[in-house]
């Protein structure tokens, strides 16, 4: 029996490395703003860089810890036959197991704060997830708390692999083997700040550890938004929040807020000047990067500022995000 599910496995996981949608998961495009640089009046000697994550086949940076977390599953034989993935979602990450478990042939049930975007639930539900949501006011927090419910009201049973991404280590390690290493080739290492949102917090401490164990110079900018109030899809604030088990918060070397208003006029701006359709998340981390780039200008210090674009704008058509 032992053999057969052994068996099992590793024809799940050779299938999953030969998958269109895997192969296609990384090396996602590292974009210079001239545009926005300008329209700053920023010195040459500061540049502003966007990693585009929205490039990735599921649409965003989630589908690298996504593919992490259910490869880990699988070689663990926590996820085999017969069993649903589930975890709490804003979204993105959800999308992502949604998109490998359509592939790999495992059923996906998510829950997902009842305020996010209805793009987000069409997109789940095109690729045929569960979908399960939680209070809208309650956010990730309420979405964790109803997650972990369900799971503890079936244990014993098998029935679910509960992919857990605040808590699983695999969510970090994906961006210290993929991320962090893409960022550092394609910046040829001249990078000296890496900005980024806190969500699930993987991110940063992944791309982060990567980056600053090639190079203990570089600084690492968390930015989170300013109240608990906020929307900011998929990003926390920390002080009120669930915070990830993963997540340092002595990590990083400098901690920025965003202003909700702020961030979705920063992605209407890079849409209209640089033609790129990014998503709210995407605001935050260029408010934050933006506030370098000028302290930067300001001391006449040369710096090289990569700023993480969690996903694109298609999923925000609906918000308020293009109400003006």
């Amino acid at each position: 029996m032992a053999n057969g599910r052994n068996g099992e496995r590793h024809a799940t996981m050779a299938r999953l490395d030969s998958l269109a949608a895997v192969r296609a998961i990384g090396n996602t495009p590292l974009l210079r703003l001239t545009n926005l640089e300008r329209h700053l009046g920023l010195p040459e000697r500061v540049e502003l860089w966007l990693k585009a994550e929205w490039t990735n086949p599921g649409g965003s940076v989630k589908d690298r810890p996504a593919l992490a977390i259910v490869r880990d599953a699988l070689e663990r034989g926590q996820l085999g036959l017969g069993q649903t993935l589930i975890d709490a979602t804003s979204g993105n990450t959800g999308i992502a197991y949604a998109m490998l478990g359509a592939a790999i042939g495992f059923p996906v049930t998510l829950v997902v704060p009842g305020s996010a975007s209805e793009e987000r639930k069409q997109i789940l539900a095109a690729y045929g997830a569960t979908v399960i949501e939680s209070d809208p006011y309650d956010g990730s927090n309420g979405a964790i708390r109803h997650v972990r419910d369900l799971v503890a009201e079936d244990a014993g049973s098998g029935r679910y692999c509960y992919a857990d991404q605040y808590r699983n280590p695999a969510n970090p390690e994906a961006h210290f083997l993929t991320t962090g290493p893409e960022i550092w080739g394609q910046t040829g290492g001249r990078i000296t700040h890496f900005v980024a949102g806190l969500g699930t917090t993987g991110t940063l401490m992944g791309t982060g550890r990567f980056l600053k164990g090639v190079s203990p110079a570089v600084e690492l900018v968390a930015v989170q938004p300013s109240d608990a109030f906020h929307g900011l899809d998929g990003l926390k604030h920390m002080p009120t929040a669930i915070v990830p088990t993963i997540y340092d918060e002595t990590f990083p070397d400098r901690q920025l807020v965003a202003e909700t208003g702020e961030a979705y006029d920063l992605v209407r701006l890079l849409a209209r000047i640089e033609g790129l359709f990014a998503g709210t998340s995407t605001g935050a981390a260029l408010s934050g990067a933006i506030a370098v780039a000028r302290e930067a200008a300001a001391e006449a210090r040369p710096a090289v500022i990569v700023a993480l674009a969690p996903d694109g704008g298609g999923k925000y058509l609906s918000t308020a995000l293009w109400d003006s």
